[in-house]
């Protein structure tokens, strides 16, 4: 998701993360230290530091730590439980962790998941990254195609249902068919939430049928990030060295094409990146077209979440996918 909102995190809750509450519950930040502690197999006292960047189009508030004893920081994200926040903090920790599985390009690697605190607060730990300047977009494009080749067993989806910025994202049931998985989990979806684009029944069923015909090219099921929009990559020191990052997903097993599509909605994204990935491999015939197809869900989602001018950009990339 494009927009990204400074972090803010409230005087409650910075009360709530450092101190216990007056019934003598542990404070967030206690609460954090155990779930991290239970993770790396020692003993972790988290201390608020300085740090914590951008949180994205979710909403989530995002903050650092640091374990005083190691120097080791750690960036957390945070929201209430309630309301959908920890549902959405626990599918991206989730899809990070599958992602960082893969052993192929760098996420940063989630730590913990857990609720608690006074407030009943959600939170995601994860290691805290040093961003820098440089980095090779043609490895970045590289790393993306080895992510893209771990593949599901069980067809189209993901494990849990997850959001795309705020927007709820359906992932399950999982479907076997491409076309079917797209049509419903994704245009289907987006549709019904813009109230069809403002177009009758007839010109939606067209599209529909349109955009399954365009689909019909059998992918396999790519673990893909799902929003990969210039601001959701980077590069960071690692070990040393400048690597390519990722990060803020909407994960899912998809048409690998997806993540490729979205790199050229916003920009940010360089031959290299481009020529990377197609020396690792090569996108199929008739990639190019489906690139408005895959969009459209990003723009329909974005009227959903802005409104304004992104509903005359998604009623002209209809009209174009109609004229294929």
């Amino acid at each position: 998701i494009v927009m990204k909102t400074i972090s803010t995190t409230t005087t409650t809750t910075k009360r709530s993360m450092l101190s216990s509450s007056s019934t003598g519950e542990p404070s967030l930040m206690d609460i954090m230290s155990s779930s991290v502690s239970k993770s790396l197999g020692r003993d972790v006292k988290l201390q608020p530091t300085t740090g914590g960047g951008f949180s994205g189009g979710g909403g989530a508030s995002t903050s650092a730590a640091v374990d005083p004893a190691t120097g080791q920081k750690y960036f957390l994200k945070s929201a209430r439980a309630a309301g959908g926040g920890g549902k959405m903090l626990r599918a991206e920790y989730l899809g990070v962790k599958e992602m960082s599985e893969t052993n192929t390009i760098k996420v940063p690697m989630p730590v913990a998941y857990g609720e608690g605190g006074p407030l009943n607060t959600a939170f995601v730990v994860f290691e805290y990254l040093e961003f820098a300047g440089g980095g090779s977009q043609h490895e970045l494009g590289v790393q993306l195609a080895k992510m893209h080749r771990s593949m599901s067993d069980k067809g189209f989806g993901f494990h849990v249902d997850n959001t795309i910025g705020a927007t709820p994202q359906p992932n399950l049931p999982w479907i076997e068919d491409w076309a079917d998985f797209w049509d419903q989990h994704r245009l289907g979806h987006m549709l019904k939430l813009t109230g069809n684009a403002g177009y009758n029944a007839e010109k939606i069923e067209k599209l529909r049928q349109k955009t399954r015909e365009l689909l019909s090219h059998k992918p396999g099921p790519s673990l893909v990030h799902g929003d990969l929009w210039g601001g959701n990559k980077g590069f960071a020191k690692v070990d040393g060295e400048t690597v390519p990052v990722i990060f803020d997903p909407a994960t899912y097993y998809g048409d690998r094409e997806v993540d490729v599509a979205m790199t050229y909605l916003f920009g940010g994204f360089g031959y290299d990146f481009y020529e990377g990935y197609e020396s690792e491999w090569p996108l199929p015939e008739g990639h190019e077209e489906r690139v408005t197809v895959y969009n459209l869900y990003h723009i329909l989602n974005h009227y959903e979440l802005f409104g304004g001018s992104y509903l005359s950009q998604a009623r002209g990339m209809i009209e174009q996918i109609l004229r294929m």
